[in-house]
Formats: structure tokens, sequence, C-alpha cells
């Protein structure tokens, strides 16, 4: 079960290779990432002390989008990369930057930057679909900007791209799963955040990642009574990647297979789950924090500590549950990167108890929670409802435990 299959055969499973059986090569590959992000946290805090500040900042973003056309064109963009957390301009470019590299290089026949919406082929119809919901987000709900911040962003990472991967591509399926996404999704978000998160005295990610989930869920019951919209026909299955043999290796081959499967993490909730994506967007977010920390993280100064713990926290996943990366080639270990560690960070005020507690509850928590949910669903019903419910639940229960133990 994959972020990129259904929960049938109709779709393939990425040809990326698994995680080997060298538990020790994983861990210094998943923790090494981790502790290379926790440096540059270290560096850009130093860098936020001494920032000039220049440019916009997040405070009366919202109420100057409908104002000005280079403040909406900008926070359509900082949409891109507010499941992170991040709410950044430059990050969205470095994210499609590193994208389009990985695109061009892949078409080129080459592996270096690694593979693409799951080496389906799709990445444009993923990205053209998305990007319409989240136009079309904004569009109707735009409006509502005036009295501040609203979750526009949310169909752009569940119900849009998850039709391409379920129906293929083409125009039809592009409108189709950006329409639905637009008009199922963000009114829901904005339903669940003040009646559903807010009385609860929980974090607006849960409102935001549940009305993902329900959305998605309605998205794919209709979709699969429109009668220009087929299931993709299964494709011949890739062979499994066997490591060379030789324990040297095998320790080499894992430790960089951890490394990269982190930095995937970050673009897994756009469809890409790619290297280059990935580190374009940090590199994008770091230089906007260095500009101006206000403007990151709804201007929170916490973005440092906010990328670290998502790197923590995939790693924790990546080595836990590695057996389900060896023996069915995927888990959502990036479930937690964009809620339950980012929100704990926030929460806590970037407290070590909110890093470390926060990273280690979402990597114990999620993964499992969003496989055994994706398990349950029936054909034609993307996994990405169970990976935004699985968000939603281990975050409702990740968060109050923390306050319990934290100051």
């Amino acid at each position: 079960m994959t972020h990129s299959s259904a929960a049938t055969s109709t779709t393939t499973t990425p040809p990326q290779p698994a995680l080997g059986s060298s538990a020790a090569g994983t861990a210094l590959g998943a923790f090494g990432m981790a502790a290379a992000v926790g440096l540059l946290s270290l560096l850009l805090h130093v860098a936020g002390e001494v920032s000039p500040r220049v440019g916009p900042s997040f405070e009366g973003w919202a109420g100057e989008a409908n104002d000005s056309p280079v403040s909406g064109l900008r926070w359509i963009l900082g949409d891109m990369t507010e499941p992170l957390f991040y709410k950044a301009d430059l990050a969205a470019l470095g994210l499609l930057a590193g994208a389009f590299l990985a695109w061009r290089v892949a078409r080129g026949g080459k592996a270096w930057a690694g593979s693409l919406g799951y080496g389906s082929g799709l990445w444009p119809w993923v990205l053209a679909s998305a990007s319409l919901s989240l136009l079309l987000s904004n569009l109707a709900f735009g409006w509502m900007l005036d009295d501040g911040w609203q979750p526009t962003f949310v169909p752009f990472v569940c119900a849009a791209p998850a039709m391409v991967l379920l129906y293929g591509a083409g125009w039809r399926t592009c409108v189709t799963g950006a329409v639905l996404g637009a008009a199922t999704v963000t009114p829901l978000a904005l339903l669940f955040i003040p009646t559903v998160a807010a009385p609860l005295g929980l974090p607006p990610v849960v409102g935001s990642v549940l009305a993902m989930a329900v959305g998605s869920a309605l998205t794919f019951s209709i979709a699969r009574r429109l009668p220009w919209l087929v299931l993709r026909k299964p494709n011949p299955s890739t062979p499994s990647h066997h490591p060379a043999s030789g324990v040297g290796q095998s320790f080499r081959q894992d430790a960089n297979r951890a490394a990269r499967r982190v930095l995937k993490d970050f673009s897994e909730t756009h469809f890409f789950a790619n290297e280059a994506a990935s580190l374009g967007m940090i590199l994008g977010v770091s230089v906007a924090f260095v500009m101006n920390p206000g403007l990151p993280s709804y201007g929170s100064a916490l973005l440092p500590k906010i990328l670290f713990a998502q790197a923590l926290t995939s790693a924790v996943g990546v080595v836990l549950w590695r057996r389900w990366y060896r023996e069915e080639g995927w888990a959502a270990t990036y479930a937690s990167v964009v809620s339950v560690a980012p929100a704990a960070v926030l929460a806590s005020g970037g407290s070590w108890m909110g890093i470390v507690g926060g990273a280690v509850l979402g990597a114990v928590l999620a993964p499992p929670l969003a496989r055994a949910i994706s398990g349950w669903l029936p054909s034609g019903f993307h996994p990405v409802i169970g990976n935004t419910a699985a968000m939603a639940l281990s975050t409702a229960v990740a968060l109050p435990v923390l306050g319990l133990l934290g100051p």
C-alpha cells in the first residue's frame, strides 16, 4: 500500500527500491539526514538573529491578498507549502524548481534526481490538477481572507492529485478532480476548524486534515459514478530490488536509501515524493527565513525548530517501520511531517518537549494508523483518505499528551 496506489490493483507500485535488511545502515542514513537538517536549523537560528528583515512578513498578508495582485499571487504560492507549515512563496518556487529539475533529468533517462510522482509519469497532470484546485479554492473562498487566515490551501494536497493517480492523465480527470476537490475539501475545512478543532482545544491542522479525509472520500464516491472517468488499468509490477551481496555494500545502500527517504517525506504530501523537490523547498524556505523570520511558519520565527522536528519524525518513522518499506515498499512516515511534529513545535512555543516529543509520538502513531485505515478502503478510494485521517487522529492524541508532559 503506497501513497500513490489505491486500495486496489488499479495503479502501479512505485519503482523505488525498498530499504534493505541492515537496521544499522537504515538508522545511520535516516538519523544522519536528520542531523544534517538539524545543522541547517542551527545555522538558520543564528542567521535569524541577525536577519535584515527585508521583504514582506506574515502579519497582514491575508488582508492584502484581495487588494494587491502581487500579494494574492504570493498567497497562492504560499498555499503550496502551507501543508508543511511553511507558507512561503520562495519555498513554493523552490519546490517547483526542484520537481521540474527531477522531471527533466528523468526524461533524459537518468536517475540521480530520484523518481517523481512514484514513477507514474503523471507528474505534470498531478501538478496541473492540484494547482487548478488550489486556484479554484482561492477564487471561491479568497474573499474570506479579509477576515484573516483561511485554509485555502487544503485541496492542493489531497483529492485533486489523487484523482489523477487513480484515473490517469487527461483534461477530464484533471478538471474533474480539481473542481470536486475545491468544492468539497475547502468548505469542510472552513466548517471543521471552528466546530471540531477549536472546541476541543486542538490546532487548525486537525480540522484541515480531517477535511482532506472526508472531502477526498466524498470526491471519490462521486467520481465512481461519473461516466467519463475510468480507473487506470493495472500495469506490470516492478521487479523487486535486491541489494548486491556484501555486508558493507548493503550497509551503504541502506544508509543512502534511508537518507533519501527522509528527504522524500518532505514532498510526499504533494504526491511528488522527490529528493530534489524537497531540497528545493527547504532551501527556498530557508532563504525566506533569513530574509525575514517574520514570514515563514506564520511569522512565528519557529521555522528552524519545525524543520528539525520534521526531519527527526521522518527518521524515527523510517527506522521504526523499516520492515514495511522492506516488504511492501512504502510506509506513511511522511504523515507526522505535515501534522504532529510541526503542530507540536508551534503549540509548545518551540520547547524541546514539543520538538522531540512531537517527533517521536508522531512517528509512532501516524504511520500505523494510516496503514490500518487505508487497508479498510474499498476499490477506487485512494489511501490519501487513510493518511489524512491518521494525521487528524494522531495530532488529536499527541498534543494533549505532550501538554500533560511538558511545562
